[in-house]
Parts: structure tokens; sequence; C-alpha cells
């Protein structure tokens, strides 16, 4: 594919499911998020008398932004560095898409160097020493360090970037991909799902690569053995096995469309701190297996309110689309947020089903020592409940002092609620919201270049 094009992935909010997502026997909540990483696919260039393909790959809002990689059939399609840059998210999906659809030289003759830009947007990372700049018609923030010294907001940044670069590489390859992402989107999240696990050393749960693929979706994750039992990238069998993987196999994997009741919205709250998600994953392993069968119980415990909140958010969603004056009602309760609430089971289902998740998650907390819900963020969580139009909040992801979710009725400004209460003053609300579509086509691709 050959013409200017562009393409998106949101960024996640996992509200429900932290550290059970990591076991098959779970599901979670992943909420896509309005921020997105972009790609922009040029059309194809040639390179003179080189008999390899090579991948260029810019992030202009980043101080020397640019990763160049060379690969060809002949290597098995390993990509080597020919920039002195490297970066291993980059690299592990040019190695996948290239060693799925097995491009030929003879094919692309003269058709062998392919560029792509990545575009970030703002609530990824810190806006400090950044200035803000337009494209043509599209604002991002440019920062003056390289963009692994920029500190990450946690809303999923490399699962974005895996995900649309699988997209905007393999729209080279595959002729009607750019207009029928739909059609291609379980190639594109099984190929990432592949690249990211390889990227990052580990099989993690993969549910910021489904969100990035899908947007919101209710996840049950895949048996890590899928992607670990790959052979080696260049191996001779490798091509081969990760078709069959990405074609053939059953990943055992759940990933259905459940998205925040219509009426509400989501506030995402950065706490300018930061807490270290694999330590306290460590932690809470540690806890798990030394506790047992108390332990068990506990995640039993949580898994049923983790599913009570789901099937409450779904609840409440097909109640709002009633339109009768039942749903009004409803609906106007959560809006004054008073004791009118208990009157509503579609309520308070769900802030009891939260009201466990918490006290399970502040058991874990005092007997880990993995600060999931340490003491200062339960006094957040609960002064937020007190405020106008709020229905629920929770820490998401694993939890610790990063951020804070917040499900508050439409219309609802927590920011001018909260701008002169001294209760919310380390509480910096993001420029984000739910985005119920995952990767997909760009409308307007010259949007992104340079004015």
């Amino acid at each position: 594919m050959s013409e200017f094009r562009a393409f998106s992935a949101p960024g996640k909010a996992l509200l429900a499911g932290g550290y059970l997502v990591l076991d098959p026997k779970y599901e979670a909540l992943a909420i896509g998020l309005s921020s997105r990483m972009h790609a922009v696919a040029y059309p194809y260039d040639s390179l003179q008398k080189l008999d390899k393909f090579e991948v260029r790959v810019r992030s202009r809002q980043f101080k020397d932004g640019e990763w160049r990689y060379q690969t060809s059939p002949e290597t098995g399609f390993v990509p080597v560095s020919v920039s002195g840059s490297k970066n291993p998210f980059i690299e592990k999906v040019i190695a996948n898409v290239f060693s799925y659809f097995q491009p030929s030289l003879d094919d692309y003759c003269n058709r062998n160097l392919l560029i792509i830009d990545i575009f970030s947007d703002d609530a990824y990372h810190s806006q400090e020493d950044s200035m803000s700049k337009y494209c043509s018609s599209r604002r991002f923030s440019f920062h003056s360090h390289k963009i692994e010294e920029v500190p990450k907001t946690g809303l999923g940044s490399s699962a974005g970037l895996v995900t649309v670069l699988t997209t905007a590489l393999a729209s080279f390859f595959v002729s009607d991909l750019t207009n029928n992402v739909e059609q291609y989107r379980k190639v594109i999240h099984n190929l990432s799902q592949v690249a990211h696990c390889q990227a990052q050393g580990k099989i993690g749960s993969g549910f910021d690569v489904a969100a990035a693929a899908y947007g919101s979706v209710r996840y049950r994750r895949f048996p890590p053995a899928l992607i670990s039992d790959l052979p080696d990238i260049g191996d001779a069998i490798y091509a081969d096995k990760l078709a069959h993987l990405v074609d053939d196999v059953d990943w055992n994997i759940t990933i259905k469309n459940n998205r925040l009741p219509s009426g509400l919205v989501l506030w995402m709250g950065d706490i300018k701190s930061g807490s270290e998600t694999v330590k306290l994953v460590q932690k809470v392993k540690k806890w798990y297996d030394s506790h047992a069968p108390e332990s068990l119980e506990v995640y039993t415990r949580l898994d049923r309110a983790n599913c009570r909140f789901m099937d409450g958010l779904s609840a409440l969603d097909r109640l709002y689309d009633s339109h009768d004056h039942y749903s009004s009602q409803v609906f106007e309760s959560i809006e004054k947020n008073d004791a009118s609430c208990q009157k509503y089971s579609e309520v308070t289902d769900i802030r009891d089903a939260v009201t466990t998740i918490r006290h399970c998650f502040r058991k874990i907390t005092k007997e880990s020592g993995a600060d999931i819900e340490p003491p200062v963020q339960t006094t957040l969580l609960d002064n937020c409940q007190t405020l106008k139009g709020v229905l629920t909040c929770l820490i998401p992801g694993a939890g610790g002092y990063d951020a804070i979710a917040v499900i508050a009725a439409q219309g609802v400004d927590l920011k001018a609620q909260t701008a002169s209460d001294e209760r919310f003053s380390n509480v910096q609300w993001l420029d984000v919201s739910q985005a119920d579509w995952g990767v997909r086509k760009e409308m307007d691709p010259e949007a992104y270049l340079d004015k």
C-alpha cells in the first residue's frame, strides 16, 4: 500500500482486575482512553543498490527520536539497527510483522524504504520542559529530552506504540488494510501481543494491548505458554510458528466490549507521585504464595466483587438506554450524590462492589507491604466520593501512588469542584475520557504534516 495514511490507538485504564488479570482464571475491565498513540505511514521510497528492507521510525516530539533498522529474508527478518539507537518495542514489531507477512525483495524492488512517524498525545508523558506545537492541524508537545528520559503517566504508551506501529507497518503489505482495519483487528492484536511481550522480556497479562486494539473491553488473558513457546526470532521455523499462532491457534482469551454507562464519564487523576509496578507485583505474589489458602479466599472475594462491578456498569448502561422515568431518577440521584442514591439498587450494587474491592486491596496492602491502596489514597478516594456527581472511585491498575479513577455523571466538572479544595491539592486531572474504539484509521493524515 503506497498512499499516505495514518492510524491511532488508545491508552488504557484498568478499572477492575488489578493483580487478578495476571491469572487466566479471572476477568478484568480495561477502559480505552481518548489519549492516543498515532502512526503516519508514508508512501514507499526507494533505496539504490540495497538488498534489504529499511524501516525508519521517527518521533519528532523527542530528542534524537529516530530509529533505523534493516532486515531481510536471508537473516530470518532479524532487525539490525543502522542508526546506533535501539528501541526494543520498535525492533520486535518489525521482526514480527515481517516474519508474518514474509515480503519478498523481488516483489518490492525499489520500494524497500518504509517510513513511519509516531506521535503521542500529551497525557502519556510529563509536560515539563516541553513546548506545544501544531503540525498541520493537530497539536502535540515537543520535548527537549530523549523519550526514555521523559516520565510517563502510566496510560499504556508502550502497548499503544506497538499496536499502532504494527498496524501502520502491516499496511505496507496488505493492500486493503487501511480501509478495513476491523477486518484485520485480530491479526493486529495477536502480532502486537507477541511483540509487546518479547520487548518487555516477559509475558505480561496483555490487557493494555487488548485495549489498544479493541478499546474498552472485559478481558481474560491468554495462557503465557502461547508466546513463551515460540522459538527465537530468526529461527528457521519462527515464521511458520508465528503464523500458526496468529491465525490458527485458539488463544482461549476473552475480549468483550464492556464500556462505562452512557451518561457517565471517567476522570483520571494523576497524583504527581509514582509507584514501581514490578515491585508491587512481586510483593503481592510473595504474599499470595505464603498466605495460602487465605490469599485464595481474598482473591475469590475480589473476583466476585469485580464481576459485580462490571455487571453493574452494564446494567446501568442498559437502564440509561431505556430512557424511561425510572432511568431519569437514577441518573439524577447520581448527579446529586445525596441520600436518594440509596433507593436505587443499580447505584448501590456498584458502590457495594467497589467497597469490597477497596477493602480487599487494603487487606493485601496491610499484609503484603505492597502499597496498593495506602492510607493517603484511602483518604483521597473517600474525599472524592463526597463530590457532587460522583458514582464511585477507586485505584486503577496495580494501585499505589500513581493515579485515581473516578466515575461521575456527565457534565460534572471535577476540576472546578476541587480547584480551591486543599484535600485535592496533589491531584492533577488528566485531559482524558473513555474511548469506545480501539486502533483505527485516521481520516486526515495530512493533519500530522509540518506546517
